[in-house]
Protein backbone atom coordinates (compact mmCIF):
# COMPACT_ATOMS: atom_id res chain seq x y z
CA UNK A 1 0.00 0.00 0.00
CA UNK A 2 1.82 3.42 -0.80
CA UNK A 3 1.79 6.40 1.51
CA UNK A 4 -0.72 8.19 -0.26
CA UNK A 5 -3.23 5.54 0.12
CA UNK A 6 -2.22 5.46 3.49
CA UNK A 7 -3.01 8.97 4.30
CA UNK A 8 -6.06 8.55 2.65
CA UNK A 9 -7.29 5.60 4.34
CA UNK A 10 -6.49 7.38 8.04
CA UNK A 11 -8.42 10.57 7.06
CA UNK A 12 -11.43 9.14 5.85
CA UNK A 13 -11.30 6.78 9.27
CA UNK A 14 -10.57 9.60 11.29
CA UNK A 15 -13.63 11.79 9.83
CA UNK A 16 -16.04 8.54 10.12
CA UNK A 17 -15.26 8.64 13.43
CA UNK A 18 -14.95 12.12 14.34
CA UNK A 19 -18.81 12.10 12.85
CA UNK A 20 -19.70 9.26 14.75
CA UNK A 21 -18.81 10.97 18.02
CA UNK A 22 -20.10 14.43 17.34
CA UNK A 23 -23.50 12.22 16.72
CA UNK A 24 -22.99 10.58 20.12
CA UNK A 25 -22.66 13.71 21.95
CA UNK A 26 -25.70 14.96 20.64
CA UNK A 27 -27.68 12.05 21.66
CA UNK A 28 -26.68 11.51 25.09
CA UNK A 29 -24.92 14.69 26.41
CA UNK A 30 -26.83 17.12 24.76
CA UNK A 31 -30.05 14.74 24.88
CA UNK A 32 -31.03 15.55 20.64
CA UNK A 33 -32.17 12.04 20.35
CA UNK A 34 -35.06 11.05 18.99
CA UNK A 35 -37.91 10.44 21.11
CA UNK A 36 -38.21 6.89 22.26
CA UNK A 37 -41.49 5.36 24.35
CA UNK A 38 -43.92 7.60 22.66
CA UNK A 39 -47.07 7.81 24.19
CA UNK A 40 -49.94 6.11 21.43
CA UNK A 41 -53.65 5.90 21.57
CA UNK A 42 -56.63 3.95 19.97
CA UNK A 43 -56.74 5.85 16.57
CA UNK A 44 -60.72 4.82 16.74
CA UNK A 45 -61.56 6.06 20.02
CA UNK A 46 -59.78 10.00 19.73
CA UNK A 47 -63.19 11.50 20.50
CA UNK A 48 -63.21 9.86 23.57
CA UNK A 49 -59.53 9.93 25.24
CA UNK A 50 -58.50 12.76 27.28
CA UNK A 51 -57.30 14.88 26.52
CA UNK A 52 -58.76 15.03 22.70
CA UNK A 53 -62.52 14.96 24.16
CA UNK A 54 -61.96 18.15 24.76
CA UNK A 55 -59.92 19.56 21.97
CA UNK A 56 -58.75 23.45 22.68
CA UNK A 57 -56.63 26.03 24.18
CA UNK A 58 -56.32 26.39 27.97
CA UNK A 59 -54.23 28.60 29.85
CA UNK A 60 -51.75 26.56 32.33
CA UNK A 61 -49.54 28.88 33.65
CA UNK A 62 -48.64 33.14 33.96
CA UNK A 63 -48.33 33.60 29.98
CA UNK A 64 -48.25 29.56 29.44
CA UNK A 65 -50.89 27.53 27.22
CA UNK A 66 -51.81 24.19 26.16
CA UNK A 67 -52.83 23.52 22.73
CA UNK A 68 -54.90 19.92 22.34
CA UNK A 69 -55.39 19.63 18.66
CA UNK A 70 -56.82 16.82 17.21
CA UNK A 71 -56.41 16.31 12.90
CA UNK A 72 -58.31 15.16 10.15
CA UNK A 73 -59.17 14.82 6.82
CA UNK A 74 -58.53 18.50 5.51
CA UNK A 75 -59.16 19.89 8.74
CA UNK A 76 -57.18 20.80 12.33
CA UNK A 77 -59.88 20.90 15.85
CA UNK A 78 -59.32 23.85 17.03
CA UNK A 79 -59.25 25.60 13.59
CA UNK A 80 -57.85 28.83 15.05
CA UNK A 81 -55.48 29.55 17.47
CA UNK A 82 -55.12 32.94 19.61
CA UNK A 83 -52.87 33.95 22.00
CA UNK A 84 -50.76 36.64 23.63
CA UNK A 85 -47.17 37.55 22.32
CA UNK A 86 -44.33 35.75 24.29
CA UNK A 87 -46.58 33.13 25.04
CA UNK A 88 -45.08 29.36 25.42
CA UNK A 89 -47.43 26.78 23.69
CA UNK A 90 -47.55 23.44 24.41
CA UNK A 91 -49.02 21.72 21.47
CA UNK A 92 -50.60 18.08 22.25
CA UNK A 93 -51.35 16.39 19.03
CA UNK A 94 -52.61 13.38 17.24
CA UNK A 95 -54.52 12.47 14.32
CA UNK A 96 -57.66 10.39 13.93
CA UNK A 97 -57.53 8.88 10.06
CA UNK A 98 -54.03 9.44 8.34
CA UNK A 99 -50.53 10.39 8.68
CA UNK A 100 -50.23 14.68 8.57
CA UNK A 101 -48.31 17.05 8.76
CA UNK A 102 -47.75 20.25 11.24
CA UNK A 103 -45.75 23.12 10.20
CA UNK A 104 -46.19 26.23 11.54
CA UNK A 105 -44.50 28.90 8.67
CA UNK A 106 -41.67 31.14 10.67
CA UNK A 107 -40.84 29.27 13.75
CA UNK A 108 -38.95 25.79 13.43
CA UNK A 109 -41.78 23.59 14.24
CA UNK A 110 -42.43 20.50 11.78
CA UNK A 111 -43.56 17.16 12.81
CA UNK A 112 -45.27 14.29 11.75
CA UNK A 113 -48.34 13.21 13.45
CA UNK A 114 -49.46 9.65 12.88
CA UNK A 115 -53.24 8.22 14.09
CA UNK A 116 -52.13 5.93 17.25
CA UNK A 117 -49.53 8.71 18.51
CA UNK A 118 -49.07 11.23 20.87
CA UNK A 119 -47.26 14.50 19.50
CA UNK A 120 -45.99 16.65 21.97
CA UNK A 121 -44.26 20.24 20.79
CA UNK A 122 -43.35 23.51 22.48
CA UNK A 123 -42.71 26.89 21.17
CA UNK A 124 -43.03 30.18 22.35
CA UNK A 125 -44.33 32.94 20.30
CA UNK A 126 -42.33 36.13 20.79
CA UNK A 127 -43.87 38.20 17.67
CA UNK A 128 -47.04 39.19 17.20
CA UNK A 129 -48.26 38.34 13.51
CA UNK A 130 -50.64 35.65 12.04
CA UNK A 131 -48.49 32.48 11.68
CA UNK A 132 -49.58 30.01 9.28
CA UNK A 133 -50.46 26.41 10.08
CA UNK A 134 -49.73 23.65 7.32
CA UNK A 135 -50.26 20.06 6.58
CA UNK A 136 -47.39 18.86 4.91
CA UNK A 137 -48.07 15.64 4.37
CA UNK A 138 -50.02 14.60 1.88
CA UNK A 139 -53.05 13.22 3.28
CA UNK A 140 -55.55 12.95 0.24
CA UNK A 141 -57.12 14.79 -2.40
CA UNK A 142 -58.16 17.88 -0.34
CA UNK A 143 -54.72 18.09 1.01
CA UNK A 144 -54.03 21.28 -0.29
CA UNK A 145 -57.08 22.63 1.61
CA UNK A 146 -55.38 21.87 4.85
CA UNK A 147 -54.43 25.04 7.02
CA UNK A 148 -55.10 27.10 9.54
CA UNK A 149 -53.92 30.09 11.55
CA UNK A 150 -52.30 31.11 14.92
CA UNK A 151 -53.15 34.76 15.78
CA UNK A 152 -50.11 36.20 18.24
CA UNK A 153 -51.78 39.30 19.76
Amino acid sequence: MSKSEMIWLALSFGMLMAFMLATGYQTFALEMGPPSHGETIDPQKVDETAPFDQPGIKKIGENEYEVVMTMQIFSFNPSDIEIPAGATVHFILTSKDVTHGFQVAGTNINAMVMPGHIQKITQTFDRPGEYLVLCNEYCGAGHQLMSTTINVK
